[in-house]
C-alpha cells in the first residue's frame, strides 16, 4: 500500500469522482434501467484508459469497489441490456490490462465469468453483434502480458477468437484478426529469448496455437478460412517488422506460391496486398524467395489484380531491378495493346518488347465493354500516380506512351478509324467514355514534364484542340482539357524559347484563344467558368512571354472576360473577378502599358470591382475581389504609398460591413500587407514590423506611419474585429495589433491602466478595454461622446496599443468554442442525469 506521500504524486481519482463513481456503477447496473447515452459510456471509458494508463497499480480497482461490484451485478442480470453487457466487457479488459489488477480480478473470480466458456458467449444475448465486439475488444485490451495470454490459451478463449474471424459483422470479424495478430505478436516477443527457425518447439506454446491455426486455415479446402488467414497474415507483416516474421513466412511461402497457380481457389486478390505489405517490411529487402514470389504473381494475376501492386512495387527504391522492369511492363502492357490496334502493321514503335502476361489476355479484357473501361482507367490512374513522383524509379519510354495517350483521347472522340478487328471493338466501346477522357487527359497533363516528347508537341495540341472545340466535349472534360493544355503550352513555350521557332506557339495560341472566344460565350455556366478558370492559369503562367501577350490582347478574350464580371451566376462573376485581376498585370500595370490610353480603362475596372465588392449578393465574387486587391497591393500596382492608402481606406470601409467573415478576414490581410509597405517605404524593417534601434531618425518614421494608420481609419477596423463574432477574424487582428505594438513599442512594458484614466482620451481607452473583453457580446463601439474613442487620433491610439491587454485577448481568442473543461466529475454528472437518477438542476451539461 502507497504511503499518503506517494499516493499524492500518482495520478489519481478525485474525490468529488469518488463520490460519484458507486450511484453511476449502481443506475449502470439497475435491471430496469435502460435510458443512457452510449456517447457517455464511451467517454467513461476513455477516462478509465487514461486513468489505468497513468497509474497501471491495483489500487484503482481496491480504492472503488463500486466496479467490481458493478461487473458481478451486471453478471447477475438474468437478461442485460446488450448495451451494458458490453461496456462491461470493456471495462473489465481495460481495467485487467494491468497484470497486479489482472490477478485480483482473477481472484474475485469474474475474469473466467467473462471471457471464460461459462460467459456470455454460452449466452443468448452472445448473438448480439455488439457483445461479441465488446468480448474481442476487451480481451485486446486486457492482453497486455503473459498472465491474460496464458488464461485465454489455457481457458479455450483462442478457439473463440479463431470462430470469430469468420464472424457475420465485419468489424467483429476485422477485430478478430487484428486480436491473433496482437497476441502472436506478444506471444513471440515477450517468451523467446534467442532467434525463431521455422521448427514448432522454438516457438511459444500461444505462438504455436495460433501458427497452427493459420497452416491449417490456408491447407483448407474452404476459401472463407483461406481469406481469414491471408487477412491475418497481411494485418501482422503490415505492422510488425520484426526478424522472426521471416521465419514465419518460410513456414508458410510454399503453400501462398501455391495459390498463384491453382485457379480453383480464388484467393489471388487478396495476395497482392499481402505482397505489398511485405514489400515495406525490411525483413524482406534482400529475401530472394519472396521478390521471386513476387515476379511469380505479377506474371499471374490477372491484370487488374496485378496492376495495383506493380505501381506500389515501382515506388519501393529498394525493388531489383529485374522485379521493376516487369512491374512496369504489367503497366505499360493494356497501353502498348493499345497502340498495336490502332494499325495493323504497326506504324511506330511500341512499348514492350515482350509481355509479362499473355497479350491475349490483354485484347480480351479491352474487347468486352464491362471490362474495358475499368481496365484503362485504373491503368491510367496507376501511370499518373508513377508520373507523380519527384523522382522516377526508373525512365519512361516517354514517346510510345504519348501516342497511346493521344490514341486512346482519339478513340473516345471517334476521331480515330482503326485498321485492326481489336481497334474497331475498342473505338466503339470508349467512344464519348467520360471517365477514360479524364483520365487519359490528366496522364497526358504529367506527361508534359517529361523528356522526349518535344517531336510530338504538335499532333499533342491537334488532339487537344480537337477537344476544346467539340460540342460534344463534356462540361467536365472541357476542364481536365484545359488543365492539360496549360502544361502543354508552358513546354511549348519552353521548346519555342530553346530552339528560337516561335511561328509554331504563335500559330497554336492563336488557334486556343480563338476556341477561348467561343467557350467564354458559352450557355452553360459552368463551361465559361472553367474557361475563365484556365485563362487565369496561363496568365500566371506565360505572363512574361511577349507571344502570348500579344495574342492575348489581339483577340476578343479581354473584352469577353470583363463582361462577364456581371454573369448571372455568382462562380462564374467570382471567376470573371481572378481573371480581370489578372489580367490588368499585363493591361495596365506593366511597365510598357500605354499609360495615358488605358488610365480611364483601369478606372473603369477598379471602380467595377469595388462595385462588387459593395453589393454583390453573393459571398464568391466578393472573396475574388479582396483576393485580387490583395494581389495588387502585394504587387504594388495600386501606385505611391499616399495613393495606395486611399485605395486601402476605401476598400476597408467597405469591407468592415461585409456579413461574409471570410472578405473580413481578407481585408485584416490587406492591412498587413499596407503597414509592409508603409514601414519599408521609410526604411523601417518587419518583425514582421520589427523595431530599430536608430532613436530620432527612427522615431520620427514611426510616427509618420503610425498617422496614416490613423488617416486610413485602420485602427477602427482592426479593434472592431477583436470582437467579430467569427473567431479566426479576431485572431487575425489580435495578431496584427501585437505586430504595431512591437513596432512603436520597442521595449514594451504594460501601462497600468488606472493611470491613463485621469484624461478623456485615458477614460475612453479604458472603456475599450472593457468592451473587449466582452468579446462578440459588444455590439457598439461609440466613436463620439461619452465613452467615444477616436480611432484616428494617434496619441489615442498609442495609448490603446500600451494599455490594451491585447496577450490576455489573444489567449481567449485562441481559445476553441468548446474549450470549457469536460472534467469527469462532468461526465459522471451527465451519465446520472441521462438515466434520470439526479435533479435537472444537478446536471453540468457541457
Amino acid at each position: 500500500m502507497f504511503s499518503p506521500e506517494s499516493r499524492s504524486c500518482r495520478p489519481a481519482m478525485t474525490r468529488e469522482c469518488s463520490v460519484l463513481l458507486p450511484r453511476v456503477c449502481a443506475a449502470l447496473a439497475h435491471p430496469r434501467q435502460s435510458r443512457y447515452d452510449d456517447t457517455c459510456l464511451e467517454k467513461l471509458l476513455d477516462w478509465f484508459r487514461s486513468l489505468t494508463a497513468l497509474d497501471p497499480s491495483v489500487e484503482l480497482v481496491q480504492d472503488n469497489p463500486c466496479l467490481t461490484e458493478f461487473i458481478a451485478s451486471v453478471l447477475a442480470l438474468p437478461n442485460p441490456s446488450p448495451s451494458i453487457l458490453s461496456f462491461t466487457l470493456r471495462l473489465a479488459g481495460i481495467l485487467a490490462a494491468s497484470e497486479s489488477c489482472f490477478q485480483h480480478l482473477q481472484q474475485e473470480k469474474l475474469l473466467v465469468r467473462l471471457f471464460g466458456r461459462d460467459g456470455p458467449l454460452s449466452s443468448t444475448v452472445w448473438e448480439d453483434a455488439s457483445v461479441r465486439s465488446g468480448w474481442v475488444n476487451g480481451v485486446h485490451s486486457m492482453v497486455q502480458h503473459q498472465p491474460a495470454l496464458h488464461f485465454l490459451c489455457e481457458g479455450g478463449g483462442i478457439d473463440v477468437i479463431f470462430t470469430l474471424q469468420g464472424d457475420p459483422s465485419l468489424f467483429v470479424a476485422s477485430a478478430a484478426s487484428q486480436l491473433l495478430v496482437h497476441m502472436l505478436t506478444l506471444s513471440v516477443e515477450s517468451e523467446t529469448t534467442k532467434p525463431l527457425t521455422a521448427k514448432d518447439c522454438d516457438w511459444p506454446a500461444c505462438a504455436q496455437m495460433i501458427i497452427k491455426h493459420i497452416e491449417d486455415s490456408l491447407q483448407s479446402s474452404s476459401a472463407s478460412h483461406i481469406e481469414q488467414s491471408l487477412k491475418l497474415l497481411t494485418n501482422l507483416f503490415g505492422s510488425c517488422h520484426a526478424l522472426w516474421t521471416e521465419a514465419l513466412w518460410l513456414r508458410i511461402a510454399k503453400q501462398i506460391e501455391s495459390f498463384l497457380m491453382e485457379e480453383s481457389v480464388q484467393v489471388q486478390h487478396m495476395l497482392a496486398n499481402l505482397l505489398l505489405k511485405m514489400s515495406r517490411s525490411p525483413v524482406f529487402d534482400t529475401e530472394g524467395s519472396f521478390w521471386a514470389l513476387v515476379t511469380s504473381a505479377l506474371e499471374h494475376l490477372t491484370p487488374v489484380q496485378a496492376g495495383p501492386l506493380a505501381v506500389r512495387i515501382l515506388r519501393l527504391y529498394k525493388c531489383p531491378q529485374d522485379v521493376r522492369i516487369q512491374a512496369l511492363t504489367v503497366l505499360l502492357q493494356p497501353m502498348d495493346c493499345i497502340l498495336r490496334a490502332a494499325s495493323q502493321p504497326l506504324e511506330y514503335a511500341g512499348l514492350l518488347d515482350e509481355s509479362v502476361s499473355d497479350p491475349i489476355t490483354i485484347e480480351s479484357l479491352l474487347s468486352s465493354k464491362s471490362s474495358c473501361v475499368s481496365l484503362l482507367c485504373q491503368t491510367l490512374a496507376h501511370l499518373k500516380e508513377l508520373l507523380s513522383l519527384v523522382d522516377l524509379p526508373m525512365d519512361l519510354p516517354s514517346t510510345p506512351l504519348l501516342r497511346s495517350l493521344m490514341t486512346i483521347l482519339q478513340f473516345c472522340n471517334g476521331f480515330l478509324s482503326p485498321a485492326s478487328p481489336l481497334g474497331s471493338t475498342v473505338s466503339r466501346i470508349l467512344i464519348n467514355s467520360f471517365r477514360v477522357q479524364r483520365s487519359a487527359l490528366d496522364v497526358l497533363a504529367a506527361l508534359s514534364e517529361q523528356k522526349g516528347c518535344d517531336t510530338l508537341i504538335g499532333s499533342v495540341f491537334d488532339v487537344l484542340l480537337a477537344y476544346l472545340e467539340s460540342p460534344n466535349t463534356s462540361s467536365t472534360v472541357l476542364k481536365t482539357t484545359f488543365q492539360a493544355t496549360s502544361k502543354w503550352l508552358v513546354r511549348l513555350q519552353e521548346v519555342s524559347c530553346s530552339n528560337g521557332q516561335w511561328q509554331q506557339a504563335e500559330k497554336i495560341l492563336e488557334d486556343v484563344f480563338l476556341v477561348l472566344q467561343k467557350r467564354l460565350c458559352s450557355p452553360c455556366w459552368e463551361v465559361r467558368d472553367s474557361s475563365l478558370e484556365f485563362l487565369t492559369i496561363l496568365i500566371k503562367c506565360l505572363t512574361d512571354q511577349d507571344e502570348f501577350r500579344q495574342s492575348l490582347l489581339s483577340s476578343e478574350v479581354p473584352r469577353l472576360t470583363e463582361n462577364l464580371l456581371e454573369d448571372p451566376e455568382s462562380y462564374v462573376r467570382a471567376s470573371a473577378v481572378t481573371a480581370v485581376g489578372h489580367l490588368a498585370f499585363i493591361t495596365y500595370f506593366a511597365p510598357e502599358s500605354p499609360v495615358v490610353e488605358n488610365q480611364c480603362n483601369k478606372e473603369n475596372t477598379i471602380a467595377k470591382l469595388q462595385e462588387i465588392l459593395s453589393t454583390d449578393p453573393e459571398g464568391f465574387p466578393r472573396r475574388a475581389v479582396i483576393s485580387i486587391f490583395i494581389e495588387w497591393v502585394r504587387q504594388g500596382c495600386t501606385g505611391q504609398l499616399e495613393d495606395t492608402e486611399q485605395f486601402v481606406s476605401r476598400v476597408i470601409q467597405t469591407v468592415e460591413h461585409d456579413l461574409d467573415w471570410e472578405v473580413r478576414l481578407g481585408g485584416l490581410e490587406l492591412i498587413d500587407i499596407f503597414c509592409h509597405h508603409a514601414f519599408c517605404h521609410f526604411g523601417l524593417p518587419k518583425c514582421p514590423y520589427a523595431p530599430v534601434s536608430s532613436a530620432v531618425t527612427s522615431s520620427i518614421h514611426q510616427n509618420e506611419v503610425l498617422q496614416i494608420l490613423c488617416r486610413a481609419n485602420l485602427f477602427s477596423f482592426l479593434f472592431r474585429s477583436l470582437c467579430d463574432c467569427d473567431q479566426p477574424v479576431g485572431q487575425r487582428a489580435c495578431d496584427l495589433l501585437l505586430n504595431l505594438r512591437i513596432n512603436f513599442y520597442p521595449t514594451f512594458t504594460p501601462r497600468d491602466s488606472r493611470e491613463t484614466e485621469d484624461s478623456p482620451v485615458g477614460r475612453s481607452i479604458a472603456w475599450l478595454q472593457r468592451t473587449l473583453r466582452q468579446g462578440s457580446l459588444a455590439k457598439t463601439f461609440p466613436t463620439d461622446g461619452g465613452n467615444g474613442v477616436d480611432f484616428q487620433d494617434p496619441e489615442s491610439m498609442m495609448i490603446a496599443l500600451g494599455t490594451i491587454d491585447l496577450e490576455e485577448l489573444r489567449d481567449e481568442l485562441n481559445k476553441s468554442s468548446d474549450h470549457v473543461e469536460k472534467s469527469p466529475q462532468s461526465l459522471l454528472q451527465d451519465i446520472l442525469a441521462t438515466v434520470g437518477t439526479i435533479e435537472e438542476n444537478e446536471t453540468d451539461c457541457y
